[in-house]
């Protein structure tokens, strides 16, 4: 694109130019350790080697195409680790290059590890973990989180099924601790939109579903009479096959069925289906939320330098969680971040396999400031305040 047509387009979209003058080599780290979870019981499609790197190699050309006009230049270094120990030791020698800027796709253990190994010399975004406790009480004022909270999730979902006035609600919690706490998320939904849990079952089988579910599934979810049946099964292993084997003809929503989500392939308003088909072009597969994550933190990084000038960590973050930030995540809504948390603000989209059910927040949840923040925790509910 020519300089004329750069500028032409940063004269439309209302763009701050920075002063003349200025020019940036800014590098971005990106380190990934998604720990073995061992064999899946169902046939569902893993989650990619790649997830999370790929959407932030797209980011980066997004942030070079109108950096070029403005003499900015990005670079992403990435590294795939084998440990949490690995992952550590990468973030050390990055931030010994002199590297201020990380996209961090590891577990939360690790990520509250590395929030203190960086302390204030680099900012971290979040593009893996949902545990809510890095929310509530576990907040590091280096760490912004672009991926969705299973709080701000499992909210979406009890908004949808309160707007429908599906509320008697048969809960299924696999074993896993993401399981758990992705269940214990909903019962805090559950409550804030009026739903009642008429059954709350524990999933203890170990076999393989595949040839049993229609004679193991129905005898399961027997009870008198539920709305719809809300699963707990983060990793895959037996909800896949809940749908269609109930004891009652009911809906199946949660981690499988009807899902919300940070981000999904059918996701195309707003803009969105460019973005998919640029993401394919590059990856040759569908953008998975921890892509979009990973895409939002890079993205977030090119607004703040585009918008201030500036290319250090503390100013970077400075700007993100000031009243000016509006950026753009191809959603319907302009997105920011939560001061008390650094959690960003977005819609979750409601969606199964193949198509867009809705997107939360839904009218009539109201909120004084930002209906985005009825999904999540809100302020009085954490207890982090990472901006004093």
């Amino acid at each position: 694109m020519s300089n004329i047509r750069l500028l032409a387009a940063a004269l439309c979209f209302g763009w701050v130019l920075p002063a003349a003058g200025f020019s940036a080599d800014i590098r971005i780290g990106y380190i990934q350790w998604v720990p073995d979870q061992g064999p899946v019981l169902s046939n569902i499609l893993p989650e990619p080697d790649d997830a999370g790197q790929r959407g932030a190699e797209l980011a980066l050309a997004d942030n070079n195409t109108t950096g070029r006009f403005l003499n900015h230049s990005y670079r992403l270094e990435s590294v795939v680790a084998d440990s949490a120990s690995d992952a550590q030791e990468a973030l050390a020698g990055l931030m010994d290059q002199g590297i201020e800027l990380f996209i961090l796709n590891v577990p939360a253990t690790t990520l509250r590890e590395m929030a203190t190994q960086a302390n204030d010399r680099a900012l971290l975004f979040n593009a893996g973990a949902s545990d809510n406790a890095l929310r509530v009480r576990d907040c590091a004022p280096n760490v912004l989180h672009t991926i969705a909270s299973y709080g701000m999730l499992t909210d979406a979902l009890g908004q949808w099924l309160s707007a429908r006035r599906w509320q008697k609600i048969f809960l299924i919690t696999g074993p896993t601790e993401q399981d758990q706490q992705w269940a214990d998320s909903f019962r805090r939904a559950s409550k804030r939109f009026n739903l009642k849990i008429i059954a709350d079952k524990p999933w203890s089988f170990e076999g393989d579903l595949r040839r049993t579910a229609s004679r193991e599934l129905p005898l399961f979810t027997q009870a008198s009479d539920y709305d719809a049946v809300v699963v707990a099964d983060v990793r895959g292993d037996f909800g896949e096959y809940v749908p269609f084997n109930t004891w009652l003809p009911r809906p199946v929503t949660g981690t499988q069925g009807m899902t919300p989500v940070t981000w999904h392939r059918v996701v195309e308003a707003w803009g969105a289906a460019q973005l998919q088909r640029r993401f394919t072009g590059l990856a040759h597969r569908d953008m998975t939320d921890i892509d979009y994550a990973a895409w939002l933190g890079v993205r977030a990084v090119g607004e703040a330098v585009t918008r201030t000038a500036k290319v250090r960590s503390k100013a970077v973050r400075t700007y993100l969680l000031s009243d000016q930030l509006q950026l753009d995540g191809f959603k319907g809504r302009q997105l920011s971040f939560r001061t008390w948390n650094g959690q960003l603000r977005q819609p979750i989209p409601l969606v199964h396999p193949r198509a867009l059910v809705g997107q939360t927040p839904i009218e009539g949840f109201l909120h004084p400031k930002t209906d985005l923040d009825t999904l999540g925790f809100d302020a009085p509910e954490s207890q982090c305040r990472i901006v004093k």
